[in-house]
């Protein structure tokens, strides 16, 4: 965990679209560093967005296609989990990922993924925005998210 190699999150204006926050309640001090950090992109952005919570990261796939089936141009998913010693992690990860894969694709728009998967507590804190932290996750997906529904725009020729 380098954050090397990961773009530049610079400002996109997203006046116009409208973006819900989908964050799992797991973990809040992790959780809430990564909507501060999607939240501090999308305000600069302009877009209008709402935050929803969720139990966990395993109910993220469900809301995040209700959103979208109810006009959100964008979603941005945000959850933590973290390895135990139990195929659980190995579950709901494969669960998370494979369900926002398959939302992003069944509605033509897009999630931006901020699902943390980790091996401990730290590298979570690490990667939340949080000031001493590394990486600013919810950034990332928010930014992921915008960028996607402003590219997927153009390419309808809106």
């Amino acid at each position: 965990m380098s954050g090397h190699g990961a773009p530049k999150v610079d400002r996109v204006d997203g006046t116009g679209l409208r973006v819900v926050v989908i964050a799992g309640s797991w973990h809040d001090v992790i959780t809430d560093g990564l909507i501060a950090g999607a939240e501090r992109v999308l305000d600069a952005a302009g877009a209008s967005w709402r935050l929803v919570r969720v139990p966990g990261s395993f109910e993220l796939p469900v809301a995040s296609k209700v959103a979208l089936d109810a006009g959100a141009d964008a979603v941005v998913a945000l959850g933590v989990i973290i390895r135990g010693g139990t195929p659980h992690f190995e579950y709901v990860s494969s669960a998370a990922t494979d369900g926002l894969t398959r939302v992003a694709i069944e509605t033509g728009k897009p999630v931006g993924f901020g699902v943390l998967t980790l091996d401990d507590e730290q590298q979570g804190l690490d990667r939340a925005g949080l000031p001493d932290s590394k990486e600013d996750k919810g950034a990332e997906a928010a930014d992921a998210a915008l960028r996607t529904a402003l590219l997927l725009r153009e390419l309808r020729g809106a």
